[in-house]
C-alpha cells in the first residue's frame, strides 16, 4: 500500500506538470497564430482561450498520461528507488499497478467529461468566437428529410432553440402533394412549435376540372419531435464533435430512419474506446523498462518511448479521421487498433505475472 501511494503521487505530479506544459504550449502557439483575427473584447478572448484550452486537454491527456508514466519510471530508476521496491519484495506487476490504476481513472473522468458541451464541443466553441465573435454561430440553409418529410430551415440558431424561414415538403405517391411555409418555429417540449403557418396544397388531378391550388392558414403546430436543435446541427452539418447524450439520442431516433449513422457511432467510439489505448500503452511500454540505470541508456529510452507512443497516437488519430470520413468502418479504425494493443498488453501483463508469481 505504501509503494502504491508512494509512485501513484509521483505519477500524477508529473501526469500535472506535462499536461499544463502541453496545454500551454498549444494554446500559446494558436494564438500567436489568430491573434489578429481575435475580438478586442477581453470577455471574448478569455472565453476563447479557455475554449481552446478544453480542446487542447481533450487532444492531449492522454499523451501527457503515457508521458508522465515515462518520466516517473525514470524517475525511479534514477534515484533507485525502483531497485529498493523490488529488493522488499515488490514484483514488476506490483509496480505497474499504481500507474495502470490512476491511468484508468483518470480516463474514466476524461470520458465523463465528454456529456459537458464545453468541453466536447470546445473546438468548435473557439472557432466560431474566432470567426463571428460569438461560440454558438447561426446554422444555415438546412435541408433534411425526416420520416418522409423534407424539411427546410433558412436560418438555425441552436442558443435559441429557434428557426426562421421554415419550409416542409411532403411526398405522395413520388409527387409533391405539401408545402407547409412558416416564418419561425420554436423548440420546446419536445416539438418545433409554429405560432403560424401557410399550407399550400396540391390537388392529385392537376386537370382543368381540378379546383387548383389551396393555401390553408394553420395556428399552433407541433412538428419534427424529439429533433433538439443541438442535434439537428450536428447530425445534419456533419460534425463529429458529439456529447454523448447527443450521440446516443441521434442515434436511437435515426436509426430508424433509413439514415447512415456511422459518423455518429464513429464519434462515440472515440469518445469510449480511444482513450483506453492509454492504459494499454502505459503496460507494453512498462516492461520494455530495465530496471537499473546501468542496464538503461536513459536518453536513448525516453527518445525511442516518445516516439513510439507518438507514433501509435498519430496512427489511432488518422483510424478516426478516416472513421469520421466515412472511409472505413468506425469498426476497422477504432476499436480494431485498441483491441490489439489491449490483446498486446494482456499477453505482456500475464508473462510477467507468471514469471514473478
Amino acid at each position: 500500500m505504501l509503494a502504491f501511494k508512494y509512485i501513484s503521487l509521483h505519477y500524477i505530479k508529473y501526469f500535472l506538470i506535462i499536461l499544463i506544459a502541453l496545454v500551454v504550449f498549444m494554446v500559446g502557439l494558436d494564438y500567436m497564430e489568430h491573434a489578429e483575427e481575435l475580438s478586442k473584447s477581453a470577455n471574448l478572448l478569455l472565453i476563447y482561450l479557455v475554449y481552446k484550452s478544453f480542446f487542447a486537454i481533450e487532444m492531449l491527456l492522454p499523451l501527457a498520461l503515457v508521458f508522465a508514466m515515462i518520466t516517473t519510471k525514470i524517475f525511479l530508476i534514477r534515484s533507485n528507488a525502483l531497485v529498493s521496491l523490488y529488493s522488499l519484495g515488490y514484483s514488476r506487476v506490483d509496480v505497474l499497478r499504481p500507474f495502470v490504476a490512476v491511468s484508468t481513472s483518470i480516463i474514466v473522468v476524461f470520458i465523463a467529461l465528454h456529456a459537458l458541451p464545453s468541453f466536447s464541443r470546445a473546438d468548435e466553441f473557439s472557432n466560431n468566437i474566432r470567426k463571428n465573435a460569438q461560440y454558438l454561430s447561426p446554422t444555415r440553409d438546412l435541408f433534411f428529410t425526416y420520416k418522409g418529410q423534407y424539411i427546410y430551415f433558412s436560418k438555425m440558431l441552436p442558443l435559441q432553440q429557434t428557426a426562421e424561414g421554415i419550409r416542409v415538403f411532403t411526398v405522395k405517391n413520388n409527387s409533391l402533394h405539401k408545402v407547409l411555409v412558416a416564418k419561425k418555429a420554436t423548440y420546446r417540449d419536445g416539438y418545433w412549435h409554429i405560432k403560424k403557418a401557410d399550407i399550400i396544397t396540391k390537388p392529385d388531378d392537376l386537370s382543368f376540372a381540378s379546383l387548383g391550388i389551396k393555401v390553408q392558414e394553420s395556428k399552433n403546430l407541433n412538428i419534427l419531435k424529439d429533433f433538439r436543435p443541438k442535434m439537428l446541427d450536428q447530425v445534419y452539418e456533419g460534425k463529429v464533435n458529439f456529447t454523448i447524450k447527443d450521440a446516443i439520442d441521434a442515434i436511437i431516433l435515426l436509426d430508424g430512419q433509413n439514415i447512415n449513422t456511422s459518423s455518429i457511432k464513429s464519434a462515440l467510439y472515440k469518445i469510449f474506446i480511444y482513450p483506453l489505448f492509454v492504459p494499454c500503452l502505459v503496460v507494453i511500454i512498462f516492461f520494455f523498462v530495465p530496471i537499473s540505470v546501468r542496464f538503461l541508456n536513459v536518453s536513448l529510452f525516453s527518445f525511442g518511448a516518445i516516439l513510439s507512443t507518438l507514433l501509435v497516437w498519430g496512427v489511432l488519430f488518422m483510424f478516426i479521421e478516416l472513421a469520421n470520413n466515412k472511409t472505413i468502418s468506425s469498426e476497422i479504425g477504432v476499436i480494431m487498433p485498441v483491441s490489439i494493443l489491449f490483446l498486446i498488453a494482456i499477453r505482456q501483463w500475464r508473462k510477467y505475472r507468471l514469471v514473478t508469481s
